[in-house]
């Protein structure tokens, strides 16, 4: 198969959506697929059997998610358009407000529709600023407990996101007390509650035990349903984005340019300024990797190698499925990488390939 491609791999996937059908069925809460991180559409048979449905950040990730994801679609977004709302309300069965101001705006409109207000309890785990939901000055929710007092009685539930790659259990757990004790009294009146995602439950070593049965406390305390937004909880370590060297060079350090691009391919890696993983990372050869655009900085890291790399050696850049795949681009005009599944059985098939037709067609 010609590179570039991500491969998502069936049988690395399993492992994650086994923990969380085990965490739904010990703690009573429900998962929706966050498909702000991953929404690549040709796995959601195997993802669905074990979520309960998808949760999303604009109009279109409601109608993908309703259209392509059995169970139940959850709608939001940091703020609906007029234009957008009777294909939100076509499309979900919940349809979550960041604010005040929006829930009075389409009050009327939705008044026969499952209706919730994100609320911003003030903070996070987030090391980057970028990422961090409970910033200064945050748009994302709201906090102002007089004005939610006020709207109590138009809604059913609260989404409270501001976990960001957690994987401390206990920090978790002080953050959900906090908004127990910030929040008890208008979460006793609520029906659902949304904790969002960032929770990384799936990762090596997590006390999955610990959180379900602190999940299900929650619920059982306040007499709520209780919704998780997974996104790289469900797909970590599940896709790699498959590379060719396409040459190689000196320049006070050995060089390698391959036929892919961190910021037309795995943005992330560019916006938080942080190095690919590449396995395995071992032996006597230094290599930076490198990648094709005429961005400067367009540099998947510095891995070690047993042997010199040379032009048509294949490389597997690790974990490029989370935040990854949704935000791929056109960027210098480098071929978008194919997509290509492994399945259980270890076949693997490719499910979409991308061509200067769909280059074009993204342009004017």
């Amino acid at each position: 198969m010609q590179t570039p491609y991500y491969l998502i791999d069936k049988s690395r996937l399993l492992p994650n959506l086994e923990k969380v059908a085990y965490l739904r069925e010990r703690s009573g809460a429900k998962a929706l697929l966050a498909l702000k991180c991953f929404a690549t559409w040709s796995v959601f048979d195997l993802i669905s059997d074990y979520l309960d449905g998808t949760t999303s950040s604009s109009l279109f990730e409601v109608k993908l998610g309703r259209e392509k994801f059995p169970g139940e679609t959850h709608a939001y977004s940091v703020a609906w358009a007029d234009h957008e709302m009777a294909d939100v309300i076509a499309n979900s069965d919940k349809i979550i407000f960041n604010s005040v101001g929006q829930l009075n705006r389409f009050a009327q409109q939705t008044s026969n529709h499952t209706r919730g207000l994100r609320i911003n309890p003030g903070v996070s785990t987030s090391d980057f600023d970028l990422a961090d939901p409970s910033r200064p000055f945050s748009r994302l929710g709201e906090s102002d407990m007089d004005a939610i007092a006020k709207v109590l009685d138009q809604i059913s539930g609260f989404m409270f996101h501001n976990n960001c790659e957690n994987d401390d259990f206990d920090r978790f757990d002080e953050m959900l007390t906090g908004i127990e004790d910030r929040f008890g009294a208008f979460i006793h009146q609520m029906d659902w509650i949304s904790l969002g995602g960032g929770i990384h439950f799936t990762g090596a070593d997590y006390p999955l035990d610990q959180l379900a049965d602190r999940l299900r406390q929650f619920a059982d305390k306040f007499s709520v349903q209780v919704y998780l937004e997974p996104g790289e909880a469900v797909i970590t370590n599940s896709t790699t984005l498959e590379v060719t060297v396409l040459d190689t060079l000196f320049n006070g350090k050995n060089l390698a340019i391959v036929d892919s691009s961190i910021e037309a391919h795995m943005l992330d890696l560019l916006i938080y300024r942080e190095s690919a993983k590449l396995l395995p990372n071992d032996g006597p050869e230094e290599w930076m990797i490198c990648g094709k655009s005429c961005l400067a900085g367009d540099i998947f890291g510095e891995f070690r190698f047993p042997a010199a790399l040379q032009p048509g050696d294949r490389l597997s850049i690790q974990d490029a499925a989370g935040y990854t795949m949704v935000k791929k681009n056109w960027f210098n005009g480098v071929k978008m990488p194919a997509i290509a599944i492994k399945e259980l059985d270890g076949s693997t098939r490719l499910v979409r390939d991308f061509d200067y037709a769909d280059f074009v067609a993204a342009l004017s």
